[in-house]
């Protein structure tokens, strides 16, 4: 359906404020980059993600003047997630001191490091842009696009979202900080029935915000903006999300049978209870809860579990763990080539006496004074 363009209260760069949530992206990223480089540390790098999500939807909102039933919910659930999301993240890196994502990354004022924070400025554009879309959308009025039915709908899956990722979070931070948990993956609550729940809550509720804005999109181009849901979607499946935590637990615990068989039982992504999900065919289990093999490829690194690494016991400490692994990579080194024996050393070589060193005689050094 067609409609005359009517012009935004105030209007930058261009109409759908996609330039000046750039250049403001830009110069917030970078300022928190500038920070984090000069004192070298991590501690900001979520905070100015989470909060630069927050600053975007509230200025479009201000910008647009308009203030519509839609316009102002949208904005409301954008800065309820970023206000969490960048609390929570701050308490955790203040709590644990580091960023393990930049263990292997030098700090400072370096390429790998200012592209992490190239790559933020993408993603606060990319997945924000419906949202952007939406405020700028100033000639749908409440009554041209009234909230219905579906849009509730989508808000209640949004609010589950939510809670399910913040749940989440608090379930496997408070799992972390237990001293009786070291050497144990979290498998407590929502975990147990998905390896990655939040990131099933985050994907979610993205995906329940383009179809709320979707509802206003008159300009049929602003469709484009689905670009936002399927980038958090490709990011948490195939970038920075699943394979890094994957990797990790697998590397830590992949020699353990239990571990392997938690892996088999518990769904990648989507909550399924394990009775149900053991028993779904592979194909299923790759097709509708994307269980890749790309998920288990250190696994397939460190081979196949031997008999005596064959303990199904959670209670078992990490630390015996990587105590086998390191025997097992000493017992896999090589001998040396047998050296051959010394030659026999003649008697009275030595005739002021001597002592017998690795079964040869030396003589014994005896400083007078």
């Amino acid at each position: 359906m067609s409609l005359q363009r009517m012009l935004c209260k105030t209007e930058v760069l261009d109409p759908y404020y996609m330039g000046i949530t750039t250049l403001v992206t830009i110069a917030q990223q970078l300022i928190f980059f500038v920070i984090a480089a000069y004192f070298q540390f991590d501690k900001v790098t979520d905070f100015a993600g989470g909060t630069n999500f927050m600053l975007v939807a509230l200025m479009t909102l201000l910008l647009g003047g308009v203030y519509t039933d839609r316009q102002v919910m949208v904005t409301a659930c954008v800065l309820a997630w970023g206000m969490r999301l960048s609390g929570y993240l701050l308490m955790r890196i203040l709590k644990t001191g580091t960023d393990e994502r930049f263990d292997d990354k030098k700090r400072g004022f370096s390429l790998e490091f200012a592209a992490f924070w190239v790559f933020q400025a993408m993603w606060v554009v990319a997945v924000s842009s419906p949202v952007i879309a939406v405020n700028s959308q100033c000639q749908v009025s409440n009554e041209m696009a009234p909230l219905g039915p579906r849009d509730w709908v989508g808000f209640a899956i949004f609010a589950a979202g939510l809670l399910m990722e913040t749940v989440a979070d608090q379930q496997k931070f408070s799992f972390r900080n237990n001293p009786s948990n070291k050497g144990k993956w979290c498998q407590v609550g929502l975990w147990r029935y998905s390896r990655h729940p939040n990131y099933f809550a985050e994907i979610v509720l993205w995906w329940a915000m383009y179809g709320i804005c979707i509802q206003a999109f008159w300009d049929t181009s602003l469709y484009a903006t689905v670009v936002g849901p399927i980038f958090i979607t490709l990011l948490l499946l195939f970038v920075s999300g699943v394979p890094l935590l994957e990797d990790s637990s697998d590397k830590k615990y992949g020699m353990r049978q239990d571990y392997r068989d938690y892996k088999k039982e518990v769904s990648n992504l989507i909550p399924m209870p394990r009775s149900l999900f053991r028993q779904l065919p592979q194909t299923v289990k790759l097709i509708f809860f994307f269980e890749f093999e790309m998920y288990s490829r250190e696994l397939a690194k460190l081979g196949p579990v031997s008999e005596g690494d064959a303990q199904n016991d959670l209670s078992r400490p990490l630390a015996d763990q990587q105590q086998q692994q390191q025997q097992r990579q000493v017992a896999a080194v090589p001998a040396p080539h047998p050296q051959p024996p010394l030659p026999p050393i003649p008697p009275n070589t030595f005739p002021n006496g001597g002592m017998v060193v690795g079964g040869a005689q030396a003589p014994m050094l005896v400083v007078m004074r």
